[in-house]
């Protein structure tokens, strides 16, 4: 990582999270088949690069990422403890279970204590590690009472044995998230797409996690794509993006351009400049893909750009610049 981005353990545990993160949906097929040399090949580039920290779930490609995150680091010489500084993430919350012929798993709900604990264990012998540095509970939007009542208490006390370093919950949607931040002990919390330069919404959380010292880690960061490409057909939150949508990505994009800079460079750093945030995440689907996320994260972008961003009405008045 570039020497002029500022390290930001968090705050109560001192864990440290690379400035950019890999997230790796992308290679657990999300997008489309993966090869197997190329999934590999984009986390050793990325530890070339000094991305250190990675986020999985079992949820993405149902279990294929795991597999391929844990084939891939054990390949590069981090052994079962995760050597060379790696932070390695997952989630719980979901189990994997046989299905009918011809559907390898399907995904069961599951917060309970016993749940939450085979979660785990799955993971790690998915990962083919013995320990995880974070744990998020993942989207529990529609789980909201069991989570608060049996699944957090269970992973706080699964830190407390010191199994787990630390203990998050990521989401889409930052309301719920900031009542886990004022009503909980979490050290962490993962956004995605709610806090870009398209999508602010997040920002209370994020204001909230300064003062309370809780990390937040950022996902989606391009909304979807429409931030690092808009062109028409690029998707934003999943779905083809409106065209006041892209109208607006491209006004940005025309500012950037205008200063040398490009838009998907803006995507990675604006969530940055908060200082809650210890780590962007991005998706890369090869190494490629990975190499421009961290030229990108690391691009000079003048004051200037940002300053007519905010002047044009394209940032809010009160956006936290970098």
């Amino acid at each position: 990582m570039n020497s002029r981005v500022t390290i930001r353990p968090l705050p109560k545990r001192g864990l440290v999270l690379s400035p950019l993160g890999m997230g790796t949906a992308p290679i657990g097929d999300l997008y489309g088949p993966v090869e197997e040399a190329v999934a590999s090949a984009t986390v050793r580039r990325a530890l070339d690069l000094g991305v250190r920290y990675f986020d999985t779930a079992p949820l993405y490609g149902r279990g294929l990422a795991e597999r391929r995150l844990g084939e891939a680091l054990k390949g590069a010489g981090c052994d079962g403890a995760i050597t060379q500084d790696v932070v390695l993430s997952s989630k719980v919350g979901r189990l994997l279970r046989p299905s009918r012929p011809g559907d390898e798993f399907r995904v069961v709900a599951d917060m309970t204590d016993a749940g939450i604990r085979r979660s785990l264990e799955e993971s790690l012998a998915r990962l083919d590690v013995d320990h995880l540095d974070v744990v998020y509970l993942h989207d529990p939007d529609d789980f909201e009472d069991a989570a608060r009542a049996v699944a957090l208490p269970t992973l706080l006390e699964l830190r407390r044995q010191g199994l787990i370093e630390a203990v998050g919950v990521g989401m889409n949607q930052a309301a719920m998230l900031e009542r886990f931040v004022e009503d909980s002990d979490v050290d962490v919390v993962l956004l995605a797409g709610r806090y870009t330069l398209l999508d602010q919404s997040g920002r209370r959380l994020l204001d909230l996690c300064a003062a309370r010292g809780v990390g937040v880690v950022i996902g989606g960061a391009f909304n979807s794509g429409v931030l690092a490409d808009p062109r028409p057909g690029a998707r934003y939150d999943y779905q083809p993006a409106a065209d006041r949508v892209l109208a607006r990505a491209r006004a940005m994009a025309d500012v950037c351009a205008s200063y040398g800079a490009r838009l998907s460079a803006a995507a990675l750093q604006f969530p940055w400049a908060h200082p809650a945030v210890v780590s962007v995440l991005q998706g890369p689907e090869d190494p490629e893909q990975l190499e421009a996320n961290v030229t990108d994260f690391q691009a000079e972008i003048p004051e200037a750009c940002w300053a007519e961003l905010h002047s044009r009405g394209l940032l809010p008045a009160d956006a936290v610049l970098p």
